[in-house]
């Protein structure tokens, strides 16, 4: 008792105490074993320091690295995403481009500005996406050539298509229709196969090793023909020389072959892949017509791509807008318009399409010794 107070009880020793004790033996420790080295304690003791502080720096620098990465992807995007599409305007690529990027400025709060850059099969547009930054703002619309038979028709193509991409999502092309002109009373593969025989022929195609390109290649090399591929950046030129007499044939989407359809300028005679076009049920494939070749098995295809190293996250995201936007009344209306089924394929199908596929077309093209000319 003090003064009529309990007497207060002695505070006992604390974990911070028993620390200090504990890091003051420590130190005791390293300047005896240092003055045996014959070294300078303090050396000892102030490497000690740093040491222990630059593990603490660098672990909260990667902790804090970690959440901005982290936090970067959940406020993507945050300022309009830029398309490069590889093609001109008014061709399906193009159209593709801006309808589904339509779809995604919706969803996404972010305009999408589609910007045309064509010119070599589109390796022009390619190229600019791969040198882009890999942060989701900017993305590639081309086709399978592209990706494929560019690399085998063009001598110096300014990027790797196995390495510098990260694969997003693919769109079916349609089943391409092979359009006769009316000058040549051609009704049937057949019938334009012996005019070919008797006549100077040109076939119209929206690109060097696009599949028209292949198609031409591969009815010369079965019929032993002549026919010469006349290559236009895109379709809308072809189009527009076809109906003035300049081509006795060309290739391309329906949609965009409708109007020389419809006005009796030509008839369509072929078409490719394994089915009839549900929009000319009474043309015939290629298949059925007795060419029996690996490529005209092959359907192409348009994909949205972005620079390699793109975040997965970003990657996935886009993938299933693109998914969930070619099941939209207004895409399905879209699609319909091109004779068009199938619906997008997401990232890993894509993936899957290309490793398999890709390695056909290089070994045709390569076999059929096309080139850009």
């Amino acid at each position: 008792m003090t003064n009529g107070l309990p007497r207060r009880a002695a505070a006992p020793r604390t974990a911070q105490g028993s620390t200090k004790v504990v890091r003051l033996k420590d130190r005791q420790q390293r300047t005896h074993d240092a003055r045996i080295r014959n070294v300078d304690p303090m050396e000892v003791v102030m490497a000690s320091r740093t040491t222990r502080r630059s593990f603490i720096a660098t672990g909260a620098a990667a902790i804090a690295f970690s959440y901005h990465d982290r936090g970067w992807t959940q406020t993507w995007p945050s300022k309009p995403i830029k398309i490069v599409c590889a093609y001109p305007a008014g061709g399906f690529t193009d159209s593709l481009a801006r309808i589904y990027g339509e779809y995604l400025s919706q969803k996404l709060g972010q305009p999408v500005i589609v910007e045309n850059k064509a010119g070599a099969s589109g390796s022009i547009g390619a190229a600019a996406v791969k040198q882009s930054p890999a942060d989701g703002y900017t993305l590639l619309v081309a086709i399978t050539a592209t990706l494929a038979q560019s690399r085998v028709i063009f001598k110096n193509v300014p990027y790797d298509a196995d390495k510098d991409f990260a694969l997003i999502s693919s769109m079916s092309a349609g089943h391409l229709p092979l359009v006769a002109y009316k000058a040549t009373n051609a009704t049937s593969l057949k019938e334009f196969v012996e005019y070919a025989r008797k006549n100077a022929t040109n076939v119209g195609t929206f690109g060097p090793g696009t599949y028209p390109h292949i198609v031409v290649a591969e009815l010369n090399k079965q019929y032993g023909l002549q026919i010469k591929a006349v290559h236009y950046r895109g379709e809308a030129p072809m189009w527009q020389d076809f109906a003035a007499g300049v081509l006795q044939a060309a290739m391309g989407s329906y949609a965009n072959a409708v109007n020389a359809l419809e006005s009796g300028a030509g008839k369509a005679i072929a078409v490719q892949s394994t089915r009839r076009n549900r929009k000319l049920p009474d043309v015939p494939t290629f298949i059925e017509q007795g060419l029996d070749a690996k490529l005209f098995a092959i359907a192409g295809y348009v994909f949205l791509a972005g620079p390699v190293g793109m975040p997965q996250e970003v990657v996935e995201r886009l993938s299933g807008l693109m998914v969930e936007a070619s099941k939209t009344d207004r895409i399905l209306k879209w699609l319909d318009s091109y004779g068009i089924e199938e619906f997008a394929q997401g990232h890993i199908a894509f993936k899957q399409m290309y490793d398999s596929e890709t390695p056909t077309l290089v070994a045709a093209v390569r076999a059929l010794g096309l080139t850009a000319e």
